[in-house]
Parts: C-alpha cells; sequence; structure tokens
C-alpha cells in the first residue's frame, strides 16, 4: 500500500508539473523570441541610420561649398605679475646684481 501511495504521488506531482513546464517553457521562449525580434529590429534601424548619414556626408562634400577655416591667433602670453618684478628687482638690490 505504501508502494502504490508513493506511486501515486508521483503521477500527482508529474501531472501538475509537466504543464506548467510546459507552459514556463513556452512563456520563455516567447519572451526569448521577443528580445530578439527587438534586436534584430534594432540592428536594421542601426543599418538604416548608418546609410542614411552616409549619404548625408557624400552630398554635403559634393553640394556644400567648402568651409574656410580661420587661422587661430597666435598664443598670448599673460602679462607679467607686477608684484613678481617688485620682488625680484628687491632681491637684485639686495643681492647686488642681477641673479638669472
Amino acid at each position: 500500500m505504501r508502494i502504490l501511495l508513493t506511486l501515486f504521488k508521483v503521477i500527482l506531482g508529474l501531472a501538475i508539473a509537466i504543464p506548467v513546464g510546459i507552459l514556463v517553457l513556452a512563456v520563455t521562449a516567447g519572451i526569448l523570441g521577443a528580445l530578439v525580434g527587438i534586436a534584430v529590429l534594432a540592428l536594421k534601424l542601426a543599418c538604416f541610420g548608418l546609410i542614411g548619414y552616409g549619404l548625408y556626408r557624400v552630398a554635403r562634400s559634393v553640394f556644400a561649398p567648402a568651409r574656410k577655416v580661420a587661422p587661430r591667433p597666435a598664443f598670448e602670453l599673460p602679462a607679467p605679475d607686477p608684484y613678481y618684478e617688485a620682488a625680484v628687482r628687491e632681491l637684485d638690490a639686495e643681492l647686488g646684481g642681477r641673479s638669472r
């Protein structure tokens, strides 16, 4: 009797687990399929965007006039610090000559 009760429990567990497993597998496959579809759609959009950008660059280089690049102004040094200059003069006077 004990073996029959254990066998009944196993059969009942499998009767519940197998349909639930199939349902979970179907839901998982559906979600995975949707994600793969979204990835393929994103890849197609990226390809179309790349082609469009390439066409834009070609059309711009053909039809747009060449840009004139303005020359950059030469680098200007900042004005020397008057306090530093005064300190150097004071040291020079104190040391008795030009130190540098």
